[in-house]
């Protein structure tokens, strides 16, 4: 693994990405362009997944392929990433029940607890378990040669079942497949397809065999995103999108990404961890604050109709209840 420095620019971006997944769930350049909000927050923004991907492939799962970390390290992740998916299944529920959105169908419930999500943001959880113990699976019989062989195969059956599904859907065997994986999971966007394309991402760059200076990192970053912003919004001019979650052009981005963020020195906000993923579990609670507290403020124009400021409101309500928790966690283990 490569040698341990100063993660401080990894550890601050978390924040940044998490401001980015709350975005996508908030479309704050809407009110302005249509194709800008598109661009900034369905392209670009898609970059926050993925990072948290490859930070749980660099720091989980590589120690684990190297042998300096057992079955029981990894096993300690997946427990807490299990526990915090439930936890949060719990605090969505009478969300899910108010909503409408509460079903006792069983299928629909497995589908939504390992694939879909048990609200709409939560699919991530699953994802990264399944991606994990796929990877898993991979590094105990595979090569490593043979692993970036599947892992690029799955993602592009989910980048065709994702960003370019209605260019190939006239096709009737595409149809049909695609159809059956719709059955079980609503989104090529999974612990199948997407998630163990960015774990492994993760795993090969924490081997330290590709280095690149910063400056290679930052122009690669650059030229490589804005073929990502050309890639989509050609996808989404033509309407070839079921969703937007997966494009060809987002692994480099995120290659170059990762390798610039390896190559920054800082530093790190202690609580940049914490902070980001409080903010990316409570931000749906707080979208539904903020329309409350507009309704009752009668400034639902403003806090809501207006993206932007409604944007900045979910951050701020987002923030302040995250930062209590930080708080509220700090001054616990204090005491203890």
């Amino acid at each position: 693994m490569r040698q341990r420095k100063n993660y401080a620019a990894i550890d601050n971006f978390r924040l940044t990405a998490a401001l980015l997944i709350v975005a996508i769930h908030t479309s704050p350049l809407k009110s302005f362009s249509e194709t800008a909000d598109f661009l900034v927050t369905y392209c670009f923004g898609r970059i926050g997944v993925p990072f948290f991907l490859m930070v749980t492939g660099y720091f989980v799962l590589a120690p684990y392929q190297r042998g300096i970390a057992g079955i029981r390290s990894i096993g300690k992740f997946l427990r807490k990433t299990a526990i915090l998916y439930g936890i949060s299944t719990l605090l969505y529920l009478p969300l899910k029940i108010y909503s409408g959105n509460f079903s006792l169908d069983a299928g629909q419930w497995l589908k939504e607890v390992f694939f879909d999500g048990t609200f709409y943001h939560l699919w991530y959880l699953p994802a990264v378990i399944m991606g994990c113990l796929l990877l898993i699976v991979l590094l105990r019989c595979c090569s490593p040669l043979s692993i970036s062989a599947a892992v690029f195969v799955l993602y592009v059956i989910g980048v065709f079942g994702d960003s370019y599904y209605n260019l190939i859907c006239e096709v009737p065997v595409l149809k049909a497949v695609y159809g059956g994986i719709f059955q079980v999971s609503s989104y090529t966007r999974n612990g199948i397809f997407l998630a163990p394309a960015f774990l492994w991402m993760g795993v090969v760059l924490a081997n330290g065999k590709v280095r690149l200076s910063k400056t290679q990192a930052e122009a690669g970053f650059l030229i490589s995103m804005a073929f990502m912003l050309a890639e989509g919004f050609v996808s989404f001019y033509f309407k070839w999108q079921k969703h937007n979650s997966m494009y060809f052009m987002l692994i480099p981005v995120m290659f170059f990404l990762f390798e610039f963020l390896l190559s920054e020195h800082g530093t790190e906000l202690n609580m940049a961890r914490d902070l980001s993923m409080y903010i990316y579990i409570l931000h749906p609670f707080c979208i539904v604050l903020v329309r409350g507290l507009a309704g009752a403020l009668k400034a639902t124009k403003l806090l809501v109709e207006q993206s932007l400021l409604h944007y900045l409101a979910v951050i701020a309500v987002s923030a302040f209840l995250s930062l209590l928790l930080v708080r509220g966690k700090q001054a616990l283990s204090a005491k203890r």
